[in-house]
């Protein structure tokens, strides 16, 4: 089986590439990156005017299943995946039950083996049911083929606990991706605490809840010589101190998500419940200190945090509606919308962002396009305008921040280990 790409612009950072080519795909692999490939293939697509580049890499998904199919499953979230050019997903372990034993494993692995339309890889939970009181088997997790770990959605309070579970993820080479979030501090809050909660009426979160859980999880990790992962920053406070961790050495990445470099605070002034997000959009000058973040590199991935609900757990009064957007089909537009067309980013750096380095940080060999990669490809039309609009969604649930947005670069091809899994 043979896919030919023609003429498009191919940007692949770990090659250092960026120019005109063709590539050739055979057998689910890539075997040329180069001018003028004259063969026959089973499919022939000329991209030309077109970005060609590795299949985008999500490193922060939650595909709900098992125990909430009706938000989104492994078939629906990995549909939603490939019209959006992911083709790598990590699986996060807030699901019910929560991916905290093996034989929640085995259960996922075997849906995933049946059901999913791209790649997914699975992040387990640090501790049980994800409480923070006992840690998992985290080397059985691990034997069953957990790639990271994470309480998503929770932080462990107790430095004792955090501390054993990165000596024992040290220990067993696995990443540990932390929700820095201190509870007694956000409280029951719902939006950044600030003037835009005062004038919504709404209970604020302090960007200290997430800073100061930051410094702690960075803190840990320099002591015991783990490699942590910053999930979904969203203030400069928290960029300043992964900033400062890395000039140090610490062995810390970071990611952040469309909606916070995308949206603040006032966007939240009708109460648009699907802007509800944890932690919540902050201000502008927030948005511009991750837009920095991601420009000097403090911040090496974006994701979307893909955060699916139904609507009757989002289309009712703000306090009560749950956190969190759709993001799979919207990132990379978002992404090329605020940080390519505003000159935060190039091309080459976006792809880098969303593509190779969160590949890099899981330790899988995707996001690049090197000869004898797996041919996971997006074929994009950079400048394509599009509206948001949610009856298009592949997704199961609808609820996206972006709803009703103008973005700019559309999905044309999403192409996974050699065979078109998406077409516009």
């Amino acid at each position: 089986m043979k896919l030919l790409i023609k003429n498009g612009h191919v940007i692949d950072p770990g090659n250092k590439i960026d120019e005109i080519m063709d590539i050739l795909a055979e057998d689910g692999k890539i075997s040329k990156v180069t001018r003028g490939i004259d063969v026959k293939a089973d499919t022939v697509i000329d991209a030309a005017d077109k970005i060609v580049m590795p299949g985008i890499v999500d490193m922060h998904v939650h595909l709900r299943e098992p125990g909430r199919e009706d938000k989104e499953t492994v078939f629906s979230g990995t549909k939603a995946a490939a019209k959006g050019g992911v083709t790598s997903v990590l699986a996060m372990p807030n699901t019910l039950p929560s991916i905290d034993s093996a034989g929640v494993i085995k259960m996922l692995s075997d849906i995933i083996k049946k059901t999913a339309n791209v790649g997914v890889f699975i992040c387990g939970a640090i501790t049980m049911e994800r409480t923070g009181k006992k840690l998992t088997d985290i080397a059985a997790l691990k034997k069953q083929g957990v790639i990271a770990i994470s309480d998503d959605g929770n932080s462990i309070d107790s430095d004792e606990l955090m501390w054993q579970a990165l000596k024992e993820a040290k220990k067993e080479k696995l990443l540990v991706i932390c929700h820095s979030e201190d509870k007694s501090l956000s409280g029951k809050g719902v939006v950044n605490l600030g003037i835009t909660s005062t004038r919504l009426g709404l209970r604020g979160i302090p960007k200290e809840s997430e800073y100061k859980r930051v410094a702690r999880d960075i803190m840990l990790a320099e002591k015991s010589g783990a490699n942590v992962h910053i999930a979904h920053v969203s203030c400069g406070e928290s960029v300043e101190i992964i900033r400062k961790a890395k000039k140090k050495g610490v062995k810390v990445t970071a990611e952040t998500a469309p909606h916070y470099f995308g949206l603040n605070e006032e966007d939240l002034l009708d109460y648009n419940t699907n802007m509800k997000v944890n932690p919540p959009l902050r201000t502008k000058d927030d948005v511009l200190a991750v837009r920095e973040g991601l420009k000097d590199s403090t911040i090496d991935v974006i994701a979307s945090d893909h955060a699916p609900h139904t609507e009757n757990e989002k289309e009712i009064e703000f306090e009560h509606a749950e956190f969190g957007s759709t993001g799979l089909e919207t990132e990379l537009a978002v992404s090329v919308t605020e940080l390519v067309s505003r000159g935060v980013l190039t091309w080459s750096e976006l792809v880098k962002k969303i593509s190779l380095n969160p590949a890099n940080v899981l330790r899988i060999d995707k996001g690049t396009l090197g000869p004898g990669k797996d041919a996971d490809i997006a074929i994009i039309s950079a400048d394509k305008e599009w509206v948001v609009n949610k009856v298009g969604f592949a997704s199961k649930s609808k609820n996206s921040a972006f709803i009703g947005r103008k973005l700019k670069g559309a999905v044309e091809y999403t192409i996974y280990k050699g065979k078109v899994i998406y077409k516009a």
